[in-house]
């Protein structure tokens, strides 16, 4: 069914225009992705419910029409500004390709957790796919109805699907992994390649029904793309060594670059920054998302870091407020960046805030 989200196909092709030559390196500007707010005659309105949000917290026996019918109104109501454009996913929490090997679900209202009633020996563990598996039917058969209600509205997302050591640490438990890594590294690295043709598959699955909608596709981060595109994660690797990065993670992520058109890592927290040179290494990793974590500085106190990623040849998103951007912007310019404003805005503040940027940006690259 048709849904107005006040975007209509001209906003469409130039959405397709500025992102396409954003990920070619020929858009000399950066992107911003801005949440607006409804004009003051439909403020009224707000309380109606929200346009995103964690499909997980509905019961597997929910009908999938009126998990839709929750997000609808929001979805009516939200408008995308600046280089934002229409789109929802079907929230499952990060990493739940666990859930479809397997791993015990408890949802909660912000989040999901993991984990397994026992740890097999390593002989038994062999995850395969299940299509009956009841998590992986649910995100199948939701994703699929989403396209299918609003395909040509907006943009269906992937759900957070996780990294290889994100996934595995949810079927071992973080710390016996941990020990894994050091008593059984062969094992280790056997599992991660099993999770790894396993992530794929599922990829693969879910972008063949997304793509039905035509909208492009976007993964739980805010980025979009013409093409197949993921933003990758290895959350667990804020606890190894660069050599078991090396080892363990650098292999997933190549495999999944290579069979991506464009390919993002989530760079979550300080303790990840020393896996960053073997990230830049990887020619087909398009760009990398910087999230500084809870209680560290903002985005732009990382100067430094944000010129390391661009200066190494890849794309850099970041959430951001109104004047971290300026921030960066004025430091650094805004190419090779696409920042997510963390805070939704009015059209007018939109507007005033996008041509500040341009501005900052047109004038550092003549002067700077």
């Amino acid at each position: 069914m048709a849904l107005d989200t006040h975007f209509d196909e001209r906003d469409w092709e130039r959405i397709h225009r500025d992102w396409s030559a954003w990920w070619e390196g020929e858009l000399d500007r950066c992107l911003v992705v801005i949440d607006g707010l409804p004009g003051p005659d439909e403020a009224g309105q707000m309380e109606v419910g929200p346009w995103e949000g964690f499909s997980s917290n509905f019961p597997l026996e929910a009908p999938l029409e009126h998990v839709l019918a929750f997000f609808e109104p929001g979805l009516r109501l939200r408008r995308a500004l600046g280089d934002g454009w229409p789109r929802w996913w079907p929230n499952f929490g990060p990493g739940i390709v666990a859930g479809f090997l397997g791993a015990d679900m408890r949802p909660e209202l912000d989040t999901v957790w993991f984990s397994m009633p026992d740890t097999p020996p390593f002989e038994q563990l062999h995850p395969t796919r299940d299509e009956a598996n009841p998590w992986w039917a649910r995100v199948r058969d939701l994703t699929r109805a989403a396209v299918e209600r609003w395909g040509g509205s907006l943009t269906v997302g992937f759900t957070d699907l996780g990294g290889n050591l994100d996934i595995l640490a949810s079927l071992r438990a973080t710390q016996q992994l941990l020990i894994d890594l050091s008593d059984s590294p062969e094992e280790v690295a056997r599992l991660s390649g099993e999770i790894t043709r396993l992530w794929l598959g599922y990829y693969d699955s879910l972008h063949a029904m997304i793509g039905i909608g035509g909208r492009g596709t976007w993964p739980w981060a805010p980025i979009w793309s013409p093409g197949r595109c993921y933003m990758l994660q290895s959350d667990f690797s804020y606890m190894i060594s660069p050599q078991m990065f090396e080892r363990f993670v650098m292999p997933d992520l190549q495999a999944c670059c290579e069979a991506l058109d464009h390919a993002f890592y989530h760079l979550d927290g300080r303790g990840q920054i020393p896996h960053l040179d073997r990230l830049l290494s990887l020619k087909k990793l398009n760009g990398i998302q910087w999230v500084p974590g809870d209680g560290a500085p903002p985005p732009e106190k990382w100067l430094p870091l944000l010129r390391r990623i661009r200066d190494g040849g890849k794309r850099c998103q970041i959430y951001v407020t109104p004047e971290g951007a300026r921030t960066i912007v004025r430091e650094l310019g805004g190419r090779g960046f696409a920042f997510y404003i963390a805070q939704p805005l009015y059209p007018d503040d939109a507007r005033r805030l996008l041509a500040e940027l341009n501005a900052a940006s047109r004038d550092r690259e003549t002067f700077g």
